[in-house]
């Protein structure tokens, strides 16, 4: 029996789903279980098995950071489950406290990069500012995100998709702590996109064409990830860190 819902500007008229989007739930769960396996992964070494706040981070902007990052993860986890167990009224309640969260994490990832950056931190054979690049445009590609996910929270395909997108930006940073990765940048960036093939394969097999968000939004991560290593190899940006490093300091 084909599903169908009511259609918006004629309830008489029912409008048919396609049998692929029941499944809706299992996947986007699955796939924000995926994440937080592949966040732990990247940072149990060093933060969730060295104690969290006890781990010894350099400075109190990183755990904080931490923190942030972690509780949008565990928040992705929760907000995907209510959605499978039909809690929509809870989940938008707390979409208001994720987006502040949200809000909150780009602050956040900004002084983390920058505090990385006064400290000269950075992958080996890779210098402190070439690699300041890096965390920014992750969260460049994060907060946009995540800001197009708010102005569409009324479209449910739309709102999970870029929420997904923005997240799977962010999973970079513990790709690249994967003992096989080392701190790659172009393999963990090559990694993480797994999720975005996820995505685009699953809307193949349950709409039978590839969302517009899953689009768009895959396109504008996929850009900023490749057009980040020439910019951050050139004079301008080295002089333009090497002035943060100098104005932080």
């Amino acid at each position: 029996m084909a599903t169908t819902v009511a259609h918006p500007g004629n309830p008489a008229r029912p409008a048919p789903v396609l049998p692929g989007r029941r499944f809706d739930h299992v996947f986007f769960s699955s796939m924000a279980l995926l994440m937080l396996a592949t966040v732990f992964i990247g940072f149990a070494p060093t933060y969730y098995l060295a104690g969290v706040f006890h781990a010894p981070l350099p400075s109190l902007t990183i755990h904080l950071h931490g923190a942030a990052f972690s509780a949008w993860i565990l928040l992705l986890v929760t907000q995907t489950s209510l959605v499978s167990a039909g809690r929509v009224d809870i989940h938008r309640r707390l979409g208001i406290a994720g987006f502040l969260l949200a809000c909150l994490m780009v602050m956040l990832g900004v002084l983390a990069a920058t505090d990385a950056l006064v400290r000269g931190a950075g992958p080996v054979g890779r210098d402190a500012q070439f690699f300041y690049i890096i965390p920014l445009t992750d969260v460049l590609v994060f907060g946009t995100l995540i800001l197009f996910a708010f102005r569409f929270r009324s479209n449910p395909a739309m709102h999970k998709r870029l929420i997904l997108v923005a997240t799977i930006a962010l999973t970079i940073a513990a790709v690249a702590r994967w003992h096989i990765v080392h701190h790659n940048i172009l393999t963990a960036a090559l990694l993480s996109n797994i999720f975005l093939l996820f995505m685009v394969v699953y809307d193949l097999w349950s709409t039978h064409k590839i969302h517009r968000a899953t689009l768009w939004a895959g396109a504008f991560l996929i850009f900023v990830q490749q057009v980040r290593i020439p910019i951050g190899k050139t004079a301008a940006w080295h002089q333009f860190a090497s002035w943060i490093q100098t104005l932080a300091r």
